[in-house]
């Protein structure tokens, strides 16, 4: 498995309709990947990552959100601590846009129909991910990954985060988020194809 981590800041447009609150919103932040080429930091923003956010506020404590986002991956050798990737020296660039719907859970209760309060609370989000990406391989002839085609994966967000209502009709939320992925092809490590099948490489 793969990981897309992405740390983001949302800004919410808040509705409210027969005693539910509905959101929309922006999302900016910076994504990095996590896995078998380039850097083995976790948390190593390295390009940017938009989107937009739609949410449903069933309770105080939780909500049912969809979003989509956009990005590009980057990772390289050349960038990593570890020397055995250094001398390796693979890269690549993948473009994902990734569509996702879940649940997401208030530690404190969230009413945005007390906003007197400010309320603001810690909250975790999980679902399911649908994302389309670029596939690579391993060109053992060239030592060097090859972009072969581009097709649609699934993956489980599981995202953090802190939001605030500031006034007005804006909630402002600051969330980091990891997508464990269902395909090891996001950096050509496990080709799935029979032409690169015997190209697989990893765990350095």
């Amino acid at each position: 498995m793969r990981y897309l981590l992405v740390l983001t800041l949302v800004l919410f447009a808040v509705g409210s309709a027969q005693s539910q609150t509905y959101e929309v919103g922006v999302l900016a932040g910076g994504s990095n990947f996590i896995g078998d080429v380039g850097r083995t930091n976790y948390i190593s923003p390295n390009n940017i990552v938009f989107g937009g956010i739609a949410k449903w506020n069933r309770s105080a404590r939780h909500a049912f959100r969809a979003s989509i986002l956009f990005t590009n991956l980057e990772a390289s050798d050349t960038d990593s601590n570890d020397a055995r990737r250094q001398n390796r020296g693979y890269s690549f660039t993948n473009t994902v846009i990734e569509g996702s719907v879940g649940i997401e859970y208030n530690f404190w209760d969230f009413d945005m129909h007390q906003s007197f309060d400010k309320p603001h609370t810690p909250y975790l989000y999980t679902g399911f991910t649908y994302f389309y990406h670029d596939s690579f391989a391993l060109d053992p002839v060239e030592d060097a990954l090859v972009n072969t085609s581009s097709e649609w994966d699934l993956a489980i967000p599981i995202v953090i985060g802190y939001k605030a209502y500031i006034g007005g009709s804006i909630v402002l939320a600051a969330e980091l988020g990891a997508r464990y992925t269902f395909t090891d092809n996001l950096d050509g490590n496990f080709p799935g194809t029979e032409e690169y099948n015997y190209a697989s490489f990893g765990n350095i």
